[in-house]
């Protein structure tokens, strides 16, 4: 007799269509299903394409509004039937001092990079708890945790937020579901387009230094997805510079 093939998990990646997205999507296809979800449909078509064989749903939406974002969980489950991670990838920069901000820049940075990831955490939330188990991954940003950059000002903030709001929903969830985690994933430099697409113009990420790939963060990710560990940075030394700079803050002036 044969057994059957335990099924493939299902994974949910947003801003799937280029960077970071666009490579954990190349990392996972052959050993999961994909549902690829960003605001460009043709670029999402083109990555499905590239990826062959693997079996992949592409959704063209917008994650910064809540309606959209509850769709794609009810194509997922329409697809598959199950639902078994959530990447929360989405995210947007700024170049502009913190002396300079201005209410529509606050505004676009939650509304990116902590909105579309609450969004999504409180839209799979209900599937995984009926089900018992789940995995939701957000990427977050080493400026979450050491706000080195002040043109960044407002990115780090946010960025901070996300941090906190994934612990907290974390701490709330696993109290009576234990097999919810909610994992962050902290990159710095990512050689992407990142820099370019910042709000306000600024500095392109791919000519700064110290930088990683894509296909690196990707990896780390993909690692995440597999041992389900809490809270990840993507290069060595970067936890101990978190450590360094919060007992720098602490030492007498």
């Amino acid at each position: 007799m044969t057994s059957t093939p335990p099924a493939r998990p299902v994974v949910v990646i947003t801003g799937a269509s280029s960077g970071i997205g666009a490579a954990l999507a190349a990392r996972l296809a052959p050993t999961h299903h994909l549902v690829l979800v960003a605001r460009r449909p043709d670029a999402l078509r083109a990555l499905a394409q590239s990826l062959g064989a693997a079996t992949v749903v592409t959704v063209a939406a917008d994650v910064t509004v809540r309606s959209q974002v509850d769709d794609v969980v009810e194509t997922a489950l329409a697809q598959f039937s199950r639902l078994d991670v959530w990447v929360n990838n989405v995210g947007r920069g700024i170049t502009r001092a913190p002396s300079q901000l201005t209410d529509d820049d606050i505004d676009d940075m939650m509304r990116v990079n902590v909105k579309s990831a609450l969004y999504g955490m409180q839209a799979v939330l209900p599937h995984f708890q009926l089900v018992g188990r789940g995995h939701v991954v957000n990427v977050s940003s080493m400026l979450g945790r050491v706000p080195m950059a002040t043109f960044r000002s407002a990115y780090s903030a946010s960025k901070h937020f996300l941090n906190a709001l994934t612990a907290n929903m974390r701490t709330e969830v696993q109290e009576t579901h234990p097999d919810i985690q909610f994992s962050l994933v902290s990159p710095g430099v990512v050689r992407t387009e990142f820099g370019a697409n910042a709000l306000h113009g600024g500095p392109d990420s791919r000519t700064l230094p110290n930088s990683q790939s894509a296909d690196e963060v990707a990896d780390v990710i993909a690692q995440v997805i597999a041992d389900r560990r809490p809270d990840v940075y993507t290069r060595e030394g970067m936890a101990e510079m978190a450590v360094g700079y919060l007992r720098e803050l602490g030492k007498d002036p």
